[in-house]
This record gives structure tokens, sequence and C-alpha cells, in this order.
């Protein structure tokens, strides 16, 4: 179950579903239960819409969880992103109750009854370089700042919830009048794409494409020769950042404000190891800076103790969705 193209030692597993379950909490106990169990660490989110998160673990492990998930109703064609960690990338296990399992804010959107058109990693160079094809990023703006694909709009976002009413306010600018262009759209592992397509198939949108398996995918099986991809992609585990063929990147992460921070920006004097980065420096008081560095001095010192710390960062992979 390991990639093929890593040895590293742990697993980690990228995953989601949209599927119907009646009562998500029943699902819950036993799940964590059997995480804990083999040792399978991280985020899992359960809603009457299905199941998203991200965790890691040995690949046996991985291997015994993700046959449980996929024994869920509707969840044998459980979509899964692996890739490789040198170190175990959280701290604990959680799995969590949602309203939804990637937050839009549209109770109407059900990406089960009507979604966009599946593009495979394979022929997504050809339909995002036709010149009739609209390519959208629907990531959050951090996320596109340090990589996306040649002419892709960003919608500048700061979560998921803002993207309709992006759209729905720059419409008739990105469609213009008559013939509709195809819009093309990607995401990190395809599930806010899911939604995307689903909603702008409600608003009236016909030709809707996006990424199959998201850029992940994209960057485990096109080759960089051939790739469209610029810069790394953000994932929400201790990584911070991959590149292609799902190699670590090289970035690190702010733990105050959980954005990417860029190799020639941690000689910034307004970057603090777990207290500032150039991007959020300004955004924060003395008082919380020095509360950052009370947490960080206290997890150093857990470390010293071979504990980790209750506060510990990199447990929730989706601080902002």
């Amino acid at each position: 179950m390991n990639p093929a193209h890593t040895t590293l030692p742990i697993t980690v597993a990228a995953l989601y579903r949209f599927a119907s379950f009646a009562d998500p909490a029943t699902i819950r106990a036993p799940l964590l239960a059997l995480c804990r169990e083999q040792g399978v660490r991280g985020t899992l989110l359960l809603a009457p819409e299905g199941i998203n998160g991200t965790i890691a673990g040995t690949a046996a492990g991985l291997e015994v969880v993700l046959d449980h998930i996929r024994a869920l109703p509707d969840c044998a064609d459980l979509d899964v992103k692996l890739s490789g960690a040198p170190v175990m990338p959280f701290h604990r296990m959680k799995v969590r109750l949602k309203r939804e399992i990637v937050t839009m804010g549209q109770p109407d959107i059900d990406p089960r009854a009507s979604v966009g058109t599946y593009v495979d990693p394979a022929d997504w160079n050809a339909l995002v370089s036709d010149p009739d094809t609209i390519l959208i990023d629907t990531r959050n703006a951090y996320e596109v700042a340090i990589g996306t694909f040649d002419g892709a709009i960003d919608p500048q976002t700061e979560c998921f919830r803002d993207f309709p009413d992006w759209f729905r306010d720059r419409r008739d600018a990105l469609l213009g009048q008559g013939r509709q262009p195809r819009v093309a759209m990607f995401c990190t592992g395809g599930i806010r794409c899911e939604k995307s397509t689903a909603f702008l198939k409600q608003e009236g949108v016909e030709q809707v494409y996006h990424l199959k398996g998201g850029i992940l995918n994209y960057l485990a099986s096109v080759p960089q020769r051939d790739s469209l991809w610029r810069g790394e992609c953000f994932v929400f585990d201790q990584r911070v950042a991959i590149g292609h063929g799902l190699t670590p990147g090289t970035h690190a992460l702010c733990h105050a404000c959980r954005r990417p921070v860029a190799p020639q920006d941690l000689d910034s004097p307004l970057y603090e190891a777990g207290v500032s980065c150039p991007a959020c420096h300004r955004e924060r008081s003395d008082a919380q800076r020095e509360a950052y560095r009370e947490r960080q001095r206290q997890e150093h010192l857990a470390a010293e103790r071979g504990a980790p710390h209750v506060g510990a960062t990199y447990d929730d992979p989706f601080p902002s969705e």
C-alpha cells in the first residue's frame, strides 16, 4: 500500500467520499477506536453528506482503517490519495462531527446528484490550454500564493465559504454574453471541486469540468517535464507543501496564522518561529505574540520531556475550509 515512489516510513492518506450517513454519530466511536488501535493519527470529519480527512500511519495500519471506511454506507469507492512522510505529521487522532465535510454554506448543493465532468490528469493539460476554457483555482488565497496552474484565476478567497459569493459577483465578467465558455476548476484533493462544480451546475453553467483527484493526483502522475503546475502545493499537515512526485516542499508553517512561509521569509525580522511571519505580524497584537511565545516555550519543554504538548500544532488539517 505504501506509494511506489517512496520508501518513507509514514504513509499519509488524504481521503473523502460524498455519501449518505443517516446518523454520523454512530460511526464516530468505532472509527476513532480503530484508528487509535492501529496507531493512525490525523483528523476525519463526519457529516450527513459523507467523510473527509487526512490521516497518517504505517501502511499496514492505514490499510485496516481504509478497509473499515470503505465498508461504511456508499463508501466502497472512497477517494484516496497516498503520499509519504519521513515522520508522523500529526500528534493525535480526532474524528469530528460536522454539518458539512467541506464547508460551503450552500445547503441545497448535493454533489451526489449533479457534479461537473471529471478530467484525468493525462487529459488536463489539453483542456486548460484551450483558449475557450476558463480555469479557476478554488483554494484559499494563501494556498494559491505558493503554487497554481499556468493561467488559473485566483479568487483571493479567505475560505471556501466565500466562493459562491465570489462567483455570483463576477459571473458576467467571467462568462460574458452569448455562448458560455467551458469552466475548469481544481483544488488540492478534489473535494472542494466536487462541491464547486455542483454549485456552478446549479447556477446554470452547463460545461463544468474538474481535475480528478485534484492537484495531488496530477503531481503524482504527470511528469514534471510535461507539467503546467508552477510552485508547490500546500497540504494541511507537517509537510506544509509538496512538489512534483509528491516530494517534500521547501515551505515552513507559521504556527500563529497557519500560512506557509517561503524559505526567504525565514530570514525576515518579522518571522519568529511559532510567533509570527511577514504575512501575519501586523495582524497580531503584542499580547497575542507573547501568548504564542509562551505556547512555543511549552512545546519545547514538552519535546525535551519526550511528550507532545497539548497545544501542539498540525492536529487539524482543516483550519479554514
